[in-house]
């Protein structure tokens, strides 16, 4: 009986055409989607569109390899939804899109930066592994547009995991987001991959990249090649952006990237960075001091810290504020994302 009313609560209607109801296997009813036509669903839209409003259990849409053009939303009312890649690396399976800030609407107007985003999720719970977001925007193709910002992957929910997953763009990449900036969103990214140039991991979420990698492109400036973050964390948020056991690389000149500037959308005052990057390894790409002024804000006012670095970009002075040993000790990954429910994402 349990079966049959999971089958006919997840089958729809898109487009006029009938959805196919999703199998039931642990930990709950999944949908494949195949670009070759050999799934349930050749397109991950429609496979999000086929899970019920309000779902409380796990939904797991499997991919298969392949392409996957086209934005991809998840509402706020699809929650609990893993997005999980049956390739044999993230290289298989990649989603991505090729809009920007500044790419025209077909009704006018253009899409801004978070409309530019490859994939949006506002649904809590949500999870992806073994998989790729790309925004394929060409910025030389397009010398026209007034804002290249292009987001491969805009999160605006509640504990949210990445695992084994890569994020590919140039300005903006990975658009680490909440509701509003009264609401603590928490993102887990798990031995991730994250490549871009300018401000491309940006903010005010509360989120942990735990032994990831994370890549500067060369924007062939020979002083200037761009910011690893711009977090806008609040300032009531003890925790913004933390970086734990990462490698920090880049094929920009030595000593041309920043890791970070402090964003205040709207010139928010109480838009407060807080980046933390500790125990792990700075290729020589980072700049000796590697903090940044955002226009007329001063990054000595922002909460940056680091805490023992090491590799070619790696020091310390007074021009890199560094944790004291009872503050590395508030600051783990566990302290970030536990909130007030004790979420433990870890592993």
């Amino acid at each position: 009986m349990r079966r049959r009313t999971l089958l006919a609560a997840g089958a729809g209607v898109l487009g006029g055409l009938a959805l196919p109801a999703p199998a039931e296997a642990w930990p709950g009813p999944y949908l494949t989607v195949a670009a070759d036509g050999s799934g349930d669903l050749t397109s991950i839209q429609a496979a999000v569109d086929a899970i019920p409003a309000g779902n409380s259990e796990t939904f797991t849409i499997k991919i298969k390899p392949g392409v996957y053009h086209g934005q991809v939303i998840v509402p706020a009312d699809k929650q609990n939804v893993v997005f999980r890649g049956q390739g044999p690396d993230p290289t298989a399976v990649v989603i991505s899109d090729d809009r920007a800030n500044g790419t025209p609407k077909p009704e006018g107007g253009t899409w801004g930066t978070s409309g530019s985003a490859s994939v949006t999720i506002s649904g809590a719970g949500f999870s992806a592994r073994n998989l790729t977001f790309a925004n394929t925007f060409d910025e030389a193709a397009h010398p026209e547009f007034t804002g290249h910002q292009a987001v491969a992957v805009l999160t605006r929910a509640d504990r949210i995991v990445f695992d084994n997953v890569r994020f590919l763009a140039n300005q903006d990449t990975l658009y680490l987001n909440s509701v509003d900036a009264a609401t603590v969103n928490r993102v887990y990214l798990r031995k991730c991959y994250v490549e871009g140039d300018v401000d491309f991991i940006f903010g005010r979420a509360t989120a942990v990249l735990d032994r990831c990698r994370v890549h500067s492109l060369d924007r062939g400036s020979a002083t200037n090649n761009g910011y690893v973050t711009a977090a806008s964390t609040s300032l009531s948020n003890p925790y913004g952006f933390l970086f734990s056991e990462c490698r920090l690389t880049g094929t920009a000149a030595p000593g041309t990237v920043y890791l970070g500037r402090p964003w205040h959308p709207s010139n928010d005052p109480n838009a407060v960075a807080h980046t933390v990057i500790r125990d792990s390894v700075l290729d020589a790409h980072i700049r000796p001091a590697p903090w940044t002024d955002f226009g007329t804000w001063p990054w000595r006012d922002a909460r940056y810290f680091e805490y023992r670095n090491r590799g070619p970009g790696a020091a310390v002075t007074l021009d890199r504020p560094q944790l004291t040993t009872s503050q590395a000790a508030t600051f783990t990954p566990a302290a970030f994302l536990a909130g007030t429910d004790g979420w433990d994402p870890i592993r």
